[in-house]
């Protein structure tokens, strides 16, 4: 106990955890993906607002709805890699397969450059949202499949920064793209191309996260100290 007392208490510096490839994977899975919630935070508003023509003055139950939909996807997207750990599978194996499950209902935020009416995108939207959230409740926890318990935090610092960097720089990139469509005169097609990255994105970040933790092996703590 002492022995181990001791070793729990010996600090980790954080360069090391770099060497590691499931360290990118869980700054993979936070900086690519995170900037993407920010995006339906904040620009949400502005795309109804545009498109639907949605007065911003009053309460929107088009918004509520689909920010509603975030708590839904965080419960069940915990939930359902849990269950498959339950039923016997290996524990990264089900993250990655829920994590492509809900990279691919992800894909239905591209559709919403085809509704037609406001109620058609608060469903599509409502999909994207929770399945984003899905997404990150199952990301937040591959930090301690990955990991000893020991780094956990550091691991999830580490990920929480790549993150808020990817948060600061993806708004320039959204902002940059809708002045140049609105100066086109077709602001529209701005929000679709953006929609379709967004998309996109959850496959390619899981492509990445797959390529980087396909010996499945979890980081032993002598390895980092």
């Amino acid at each position: 106990d002492d022995y181990a007392s001791s070793e729990e208490s010996q600090p980790v510096k954080w360069s090391k955890l770099f060497r590691f490839k499931q360290t990118w994977a869980y700054i993979t899975g936070k900086g690519l993906i995170d900037p993407i919630y920010w995006f339906f935070l904040f620009w949400l508003p502005s795309y109804f607002s545009t498109t639907f023509e949605l007065d911003l003055k009053k309460p929107s139950f088009e918004l509520m709805i689909i920010y509603a939909a975030t708590t839904i996807g965080s419960i069940f997207g915990g939930y359902f890699s849990s269950y498959l750990v339950k039923k016997g599978w290996e524990t990264l194996k089900a993250r990655k397969t829920a994590l492509l499950i809900f990279a691919i209902l992800e894909l239905s935020i591209i559709m919403a450059q085809f509704a037609k009416g406001p109620w058609v995108a608060v469903a599509l939207l409502s999909i994207a949202v929770a399945a984003h959230q899905a997404w990150a409740a199952n990301v937040f926890t591959m930090a301690s499949d990955m990991f000893p318990s020991q780094v956990v935090s550091s691991v999830v610092g580490i990920g929480g920064m790549a993150g808020a960097l990817g948060g600061i720089l993806f708004p320039m990139f959204i902002g940059a793209v809708l002045d140049k469509f609105k100066a086109d005169g077709n602001i529209h097609a701005g929000y679709n191309l953006i929609f379709t990255i967004c998309g996109c994105t959850y496959l390619i970040a899981l492509l990445i996260i797959h390529l980087l933790t396909k010996n499945k092996v979890k980081v032993r703590l002598e390895e980092i100290q």
